[in-house]
């Protein structure tokens, strides 16, 4: 993805100096005359660029768009980098480059940026410089390697062996197909130079009485990398894994979260961001205002309030644009329907497709009840439900709850209890490492999820599939996970952030 960013920033860099060039006859030196250093102007429009791709997740690992939508997305971002670039030299004049110039770099971007990312990423889904990985373990932990099924998740490694550690791990290599087999004994060094790997990841069934420390430690001074599978899956899926963290791990795992300075800068820039947008969001809460009025008549309420679960278990009241009808929780509150939910408006429809409906949760920013970026706020109704049956639901609670999150980027639907499972994963990698800049990266990609309308249930089903299939997620070693089946519930969330259920069968 550096590569990919890097590419397109140096693109968008000469494309300005490309359309100082032809726009002033060919001659470089009459477009600096007229217009002045075109240095500085490149480094400006290089940046809005590639802000306005990040924007539309284009910097995202584990991206997989088809050719029509990734060339729209490109399309939309170079758009939204012009017209953020105009935005900056109406405000800095002296950076002005002219329409002319402008449209020529625009025109040149967009062809050398689809031409160079289709080549690119073409090098990148066989890329011969891939981390080679030995797995320390034969068993179901190391089997899990095989449900990064996608490209898109195997770009950056690929499996050159195993070491069983024990015979049942041999044994159930054997059953699933999983190799090669390495001897366990082998000599770390002449190991490394025969088979040429960078990386060992220890992902043993068992620990007790058989970790291999001095195994471990003789590859290490061999100049190898080693990590333990926990880790190994958490930076190559984006997500933490609670299938394999063994005890303490996350209680010992560093995290700005728990500094005072961390929560103080992200509390000004909540502050700081929320009455920012408030200014620039008023004329989309006139447009909610009126659609809801012109639907529904002038006497019904515009805000519905609803409790949720703050930082440290404290509830407080949510706000949002009412998008049901007035009796939507009569008999209880219960998550939405699978294909849509008949208790939305159409009006409702409109604004909670592009998140319209979830700005006045600004105010709640504002107040400190929630934070811009988060682990979503859920209802109390069903957090004493859902602490139950996952253990570390509670520990997401350590932060203020937030508008936009990780786990809305990666996971947008979710309306049981195994989809809160999966959401959890991607809250726990958020709050083990949170940043400002992670803030800042995942801000910039919420406007992905508004400008295609995704996380909703009326926005359709993700891409490469439907709402249920798993297809794409079974191991190439022929085993499915091992996971609890989730208990029956028949809830619904209301006027509630994730509407769309999205069921998945697990076979145990």
């Amino acid at each position: 993805m550096l590569v990919l960013l890097l590419a397109d920033a140096s693109i968008a860099y000469g494309a300005m100096f490309a359309g100082a060039w032809m726009r002033f006859g060919f001659s470089l030196p009459e477009a600096v005359s007229v217009l002045g250093p075109i240095g500085p102007r490149a480094v400006s429009f290089a940046a809005c660029i590639v802000i306005g791709l990040t924007t539309m997740g284009l910097y995202r690992s584990r991206q997989r768009p088809t050719m029509m939508e990734g060339t729209a997305r490109i399309l939309v971002g170079i758009a939204l980098g012009g017209l953020g670039h105009v935005l900056f030299f109406y405000f800095f004049p002296e950076h002005n480059t002219g329409r002319l110039t402008l449209g020529i770099a625009l025109a040149v971007t967009v062809l050398a940026i689809l031409l160079v990312r289709g080549l690119l990423l073409h090098f990148l889904d066989h890329n011969p410089v891939k981390r080679r990985v030995l797995l320390i373990g034969s068993g179901r932990v190391a089997a899990k390697v095989g449900l990064l099924r996608r490209r898109s998740d195997r770009r950056r490694f690929e499996v050159v062996g195993f070491v069983p550690g024990s015979a049942a791990e041999r044994e159930f290599a054997r059953e699933h197909g999983m190799g090669p087999l390495l001897d366990a004994e082998a000599d770390a060094g002449a190991d490394a130079d025969r088979l040429q790997y960078d990386e060992v990841v220890v992902a043993l069934d068992d620990r007790r009485g058989r970790f291999p420390t001095s195994q471990l430690l003789r590859y290490r001074s061999a100049g190898i990398q080693v990590c333990d599978i926990a880790d190994f899956l958490e930076r190559e899926t984006g997500k933490i894994d609670l299938d394999v963290l063994h005890p303490g791990w996350l209680i010992f795992a560093t995290s700005n979260h728990s500094r005072w300075g961390f929560r103080l800068l992200k509390r000004v820039i909540d502050v700081g961001i929320g009455m920012l947008m408030l200014l620039l969001a008023s004329p989309l809460f006139l447009l909610a205002v009126a659609a809801i009025r012109i639907e529904e008549g002038w006497r019904v309420p515009l805000l519905y309030r609803q409790r949720r679960v703050g930082r440290g278990g404290h509830e407080f009241e949510l706000l949002k644009f009412r998008s049901m009808r007035l009796d939507a929780e009569k008999g209880g509150a219960r998550w939405a329907s699978r294909q849509g939910d008949d208790r939305v408006t159409r009006a409702g429809a409109m604004i909670r497709r592009f998140r319209i409906d979830e700005l006045p949760q600004l105010v709640n920013v504002i107040r400190g009840e929630m934070s811009i970026v988060g682990p979503r706020p859920e209802r109390p109704e069903f957090v004493g439900e859902l602490v139950q049956h996952l253990p570390l639901y509670d520990y997401r609670h350590c932060m203020r709850p937030g508008l936009t999150g990780w786990a809305q980027l990666n996971f947008p639907y979710g309306a049981s209890i195994e989809d809160a499972n999966e959401k959890l994963k991607y809250d726990l990698f958020y709050i083990k490492n949170a940043s400002i800049l992670f803030d800042l990266v995942i801000l910039l990609q919420t406007l992905e999820v508004v400008v295609w309308g995704r996380g909703t249930s009326m926005a359709g089903p993700r891409m490469g599939g439907s709402a249920g299939d798993r297809s794409h997620l079974v191991p190439e070693t022929g085993v499915e996970p091992v996971a609890p089946p989730p208990p029956s519930v028949d809830t619904d969330g209301g006027e509630g952030e994730e509407p769309e259920p999205r069921r998945r069968t697990v076979r145990r």
